[in-house]
């Protein structure tokens, strides 16, 4: 039942054209566009810059602005009450989603990461270990975010609100410019969201093959629990 379940809401993913724009088409667009263009000042080569924090972008799309926005249209059109009333259990329900989400995830890192390969990149092999555990981490604490926004809000307003919160992450949340290269206030506060506690972590990891240290691994595990225990009291089926 689970894994028919992950399949239907996978192949569901991968067919919606706005959500491989966003999950596939925009990530691997920002991965070749700021690797062979300086329209970002980054060290040299740049694509060990870029591809960390595409990478993380990758998460975040899958598991904030996709998981939100669809999980707010299926509540509004009780997709989730009919589902919730068949024979499927509801911890099956989420679980589904859950796995269908990692399973996007794969196809993402698998196609990135080949795509960085070709362009040069080296990433550190003793740090692949790191990377995995932080990508885990990332679709669970994004996971829980856009469970949040997708499972109280109203279907518009959710897209709204998914898309603006996607666009501040880009640019000011540690992705296309390192944390250690934003502007004072705004790279203090970036270090402990998400996206750039992830954007970070992985960069340190795949470039040195060293642990990212403590801070983004606990960033990452506060807003998961802070959001998926918001979230189980607050969301609802309509």
């Amino acid at each position: 039942m689970l894994a028919a379940q992950s399949g239907v809401e996978m192949r569901l993913a991968l067919r919606n054209g706005e959500q491989v724009l966003l999950t596939l088409l925009i990530p691997v667009v920002l991965l070749v566009g700021l690797t062979l263009l300086g329209i970002v000042p980054l060290p040299e080569p740049r694509v060990a810059t870029v591809a960390p924090g595409v990478l993380a972008l990758a998460v975040m799309s899958t598991a904030f602005t996709g998981q939100a926005i669809a999980l707010g249209f299926d509540r509004r059109y009780g997709v989730i009450r009919r589902l919730a009333a068949t024979a499927l259990p509801r911890w099956l329900l989420v679980a589904g989603r859950l796995v269908a989400m990692l399973g996007v995830v794969v196809v993402q890192m698998v196609i990135l990461v080949a795509i960085a390969v070709a362009l040069g990149w080296r990433p550190a092999a003793a740090g692949i270990g790191w990377a995995v555990l932080l990508v885990l981490l990332g679709v669970a604490a994004f996971g829980s975010l856009g469970i949040l926004v997708g499972g109280t809000l109203r279907a518009e307003v959710t897209l709204a609100v998914a898309n603006l919160v996607w666009f501040v992450l880009l640019l000011a949340g540690g992705i296309v410019i390192p944390v250690g290269q934003l502007p004072g206030a705004i790279g203090a506060v970036a270090q402990y969201l998400p996206s750039g506690a992830l954007a970070e972590g992985l960069r340190t990891a795949l470039a040195t093959g060293t642990g990212p240290g403590l801070t983004p691994v606990l960033v990452l595990v506060g807003w998961t629990v802070v959001a998926g225990g918001i979230a189980v009291r607050a969301v609802r089926l309509r």
